[in-house]
């Protein structure tokens, strides 16, 4: 991997949410598609879980990543779907604050974990799932995980969906 990239608060905070009219079981599953692309293209490491819900929908393991990445998957969505936004942006948020999200005492850390790779996925300004990734550094995580976004979302508006 070259040089990790870097996310300021800024950067986090001009990114678009994640927001759909609707958000089914198939394009969950679309979704995971095309994150296991952008996984292979880059070569990473990395897991993908998509949730609708409580539901896991989709889940992939590529390159070495495996049970290990499971708690780091479940705690990155876990903080996406409370906080409503990317998980590396809830670390950011609290590191700008001088108030580190690992030393929260209002926090169950075994469950959530502000770091990057988690996204929420919004219908009707609720959390209907999340997409997170698993098994490089957080930063590039989250980079492969707005990517996938990304094409997931340039599909569904070529296709009219």
């Amino acid at each position: 991997m070259s040089d990790l990239p870097v996310f300021t608060l800024n950067d986090l905070l001009s990114e678009p949410s994640f927001v759909l009219d609707d958000f089914t079981n198939d394009d969950a599953v679309e979704l995971g598609l095309v994150a296991v692309d952008v996984i292979r293209e880059r070569g990473a490491n990395l897991a993908v879980r998509i949730l609708r819900g409580d539901d896991e929908v989709f889940l992939a393991k590529l390159g070495s990543t495996g049970p290990g990445n499971d708690p780091w998957l479940a705690g990155k969505a876990a903080t996406a779907a409370r906080f409503k936004e990317p998980s590396l942006l809830v670390r950011r948020r609290h590191e700008d604050a001088g108030t580190p999200f690992g030393e929260r005492p209002d926090i169950d850390h075994d469950v959530f974990k502000a770091h990057g790779g988690a996204v929420p996925i919004i219908v009707d300004d609720a959390v209907v799932g999340t997409i997170t990734m698993s098994g490089e550094p957080d930063v590039v995580d989250h980079d492969t995980t707005v990517e996938a976004i990304h094409r997931f979302l340039a599909r569904r508006e070529a296709s009219g969906a």
